[in-house]
């Protein structure tokens, strides 16, 4: 059985996180979560995402380690990972993506079994909601791991 769930280290936006919730809900995700930064609700998610899909806020990465899913490998989304094209996803998955304006530290890649990018014509650089939505419907979409 498939599982996957979506989250973000080190948040700066609230309106992404947001955005994410929803798109997480609509495209069959378990749960989303964050590391390092508390989600403030938004008024306005007309899904009501909050009430269908948990989210969790872990305090550090070592926190989030010890409590990810069993069996889930972490996969990051990077500017410069592997592309999402030709990625794999496997059964079971977590995804992190970085803070809007920094993106995921080496430490916290170090931690990851794989890696992947988004293509793009121009400079591959995505709102962070956008990127996470992109993998997520790549996920079940295209590669057909819903």
């Amino acid at each position: 059985m498939t599982y996957f769930e979506i989250g973000v280290f080190h948040p700066r936006s609230s309106d992404n996180i947001g955005t994410l919730w929803r798109t997480a809900y609509q495209l069959g995700a378990a749960g989303i979560f964050t590391i390092g930064r508390a989600y403030r609700q938004q008024a306005s998610d007309t899904q009501h995402a909050v009430y269908e899909i948990p989210l969790r806020t872990y305090s550090t990465l070592e926190d989030f380690l010890a409590n990810r899913p069993n069996g889930a490998q972490l996969i990051g989304v990077e500017m410069g990972g592997q592309p999402l094209a030709g990625f794999d996803h496997p059964e079971r998955a977590v995804y992190l993506l970085g803070s809007e304006a920094m993106g995921l530290p080496e430490h916290v890649l170090q931690q990851c079994q794989a890696v992947i990018g988004l293509e793009s014509i121009r400079y591959p650089s995505y709102n962070l909601a956008v990127a996470g939505s992109i993998v997520l419907y790549h996920r079940v979409f295209i590669a057909g791991k819903s």
